[in-house]
């Protein structure tokens, strides 16, 4: 996806915002996505989610199931990249359209900021990890400053690439995923020779309840990782308006599925003959010296590539939410917040723990607003007039009542109330989770309760809606064009 116009140049800031993307300024072609999504999936948190499973005590046959079975919502999340070249507009401005604007910039403040800054902060941690690591193995030790230092340098390349914005990412995006993916065939070869194929839980094979219970919560974990990618058209966006919306959402889901399964495999396999409390240090018992060096760079290089995405699509969250800032501004305000969070989750917090909550409560919000987008790209057949979603005045047709559509809205609510009910976490579990026997299932009642009550209460008017679209668009038409309060950055 080549795009050299109009502020949009590899090694130039991008000038677009949230704005419209107009046909003009649309190039590419939908397998330059792979690249982009591989790249920055390629990361060593996936390595550490598949130890997780083994330290939750299931056996390699079980984790295997559980990892492609959580993976499998890269699907719906490469669905959701078509909307980009329909509406031409990023997924943090797509969301008008169901939620209305005032509802849009809550659902973004929360889901599309919060969240992901979280993310950022996670992978920041788990690159400075890796670095102290490598620091401490070169010089023999890691002081306080240096660590310091490791964490803020990090940050800088990191959010300085999202500063640059889409055309910068796309063309570091294949240097990052090939060189990261030859590294990983390395590492794959070395632990599969040293892994326990036949390995057994310390405590013995689980069964009936406790093993649906465990399992299911493995699950959520795994299926945490693809709900958090809910921005695919930010990154499809600048792609002609009729591109093969197969190819689109098969090249998005496939390059986050391969690297997030193979990678997570790769971490349940370690799991069988090292401790995985503290994989960074541990995984210096099965590779070689010289490779163990590249494996701690590995891990930094990644979590770089998978941040600068992250990073990326949280400045246009903070857009959406009415933040009358540049996009570039709103990337180094998300860096500086990423920082503070890291800094708290490494001098104060347990890491492992930061990361197994975050993952776990996710969810209960991240189901139903998926399943919310796939049914109104459903509903609509994914028409949307880009310009439209641009108006944020009580003009634009997504006002709905005092900016929020309460049947959007609502059902995102409703989901995520249903989720937290059958919630099994580390410190919180819920009735439905108790009748249960301790099995956590909110990923399914989050994702049926939302779509469901999205189906039936916005069903009818989004039919409406794409099918007036389809008009317009047979007729030339964009309506509102030139009229839209937009949040269009100036150069």
């Amino acid at each position: 996806m080549k795009s050299t116009i109009n502020g949009n140049r590899p090694g130039h800031i991008e000038t677009h915002g949230t704005d419209y993307v107009p046909d003009s300024e649309r190039r590419g072609r939908p397998r330059d996505l792979f690249a982009v999504w591989a790249g920055s999936n390629l990361v060593y948190l996936y390595f550490v989610l598949g130890g997780m499973l083994i330290i939750l005590g299931l056996d390699v046959r079980q984790s295997l199931l559980v990892i492609v079975a959580g993976n499998l919502f890269w699907i719906p999340v490469g669905y959701l990249a078509v909307s980009g070249p329909a509406s031409g507009s990023p997924s943090e401005t797509i969301g008008r359209a169901f939620y209305g604007v005032n509802g849009n910039r809550v659902v973004q403040a929360v889901l599309g900021w919060l969240v992901g800054v979280l993310y950022e902060a996670i992978n920041l941690a788990v690159g400075a990890l890796a670095g102290f690591v490598l620091v401490q193995q070169l010089f023999g030790t890691s002081p306080a400053l240096v660590q310091l230092i490791i964490i803020v340098g990090l940050a800088l390349v990191t959010f300085g690439i999202s500063v640059y914005g889409h055309a910068t990412i796309l063309k570091l995006a294949p240097w990052f995923t090939w060189s990261l993916l030859a590294a990983i065939i390395v590492l794959a070869g070395f632990v599969i020779a040293r892994a326990d194929f036949q390995y057994q839980p310390t405590d013995g094979l689980l069964s009936g309840p406790s093993l649906w219970a465990v399992a299911l919560g493995g699950f959520g974990i795994i299926a945490s990782a693809p709900l958090s990618w809910q921005n695919g058209a930010d990154y499809s966006r600048y792609l002609p308006r009729h591109v093969s919306t197969r190819a689109t959402a098969f090249w998005t889901g496939f390059g986050g599925f391969v690297p997030a399964t193979v990678i997570t495999i790769l971490g349940v396999l370690a799991g069988t003959v090292i401790d995985m409390s503290n994989p960074q240090e541990s995984m210096a018992e099965i590779l070689p010296g010289w490779f163990y060096t590249i494996f701690l760079l590995v891990i930094v290089l990644g979590s770089i590539s998978n941040n600068a995405l992250t990073a990326y699509s949280t400045g246009l969250a903070l857009l959406a939410t009415g933040i009358p800032w540049r996009r570039s501004i709103t990337v180094i305000f998300d860096g500086i917040v990423a920082i503070s969070l890291t800094l708290y989750a490494i001098f104060i917090s347990n890491f492992l723990d930061t990361v197994s909550g975050l993952l776990e409560v996710s969810i209960a919000v991240l189901s139903p607003a998926l399943a919310i987008y796939v049914v109104d790209i459903i509903l609509r057949r994914n028409r949307y007039l880009g310009e439209e979603l641009q108006k944020v005045s009580t003009d634009s047709p997504y006002w709905f009542r005092k900016g929020f559509n309460v049947g959007g809205f609502g059902a995102l609510i409703a989901g995520t109330l249903a989720s937290t009910l059958f919630m099994s976490t580390t410190f919180y579990v819920g009735p439905g989770a108790l009748w249960l026997g301790g099995a956590d299932i909110t990923v399914f009642v989050g994702t049926a309760v939302g779509g469901a009550i999205y189906y039936f209460s916005e069903g009818s008017r989004v039919r409406a809606e794409g099918a007036a679209t389809q008009q317009a668009e047979s007729q030339g038409i964009s309506a509102g064009r030139g009229n839209a309060v937009t949040d269009r950055e100036q150069p």
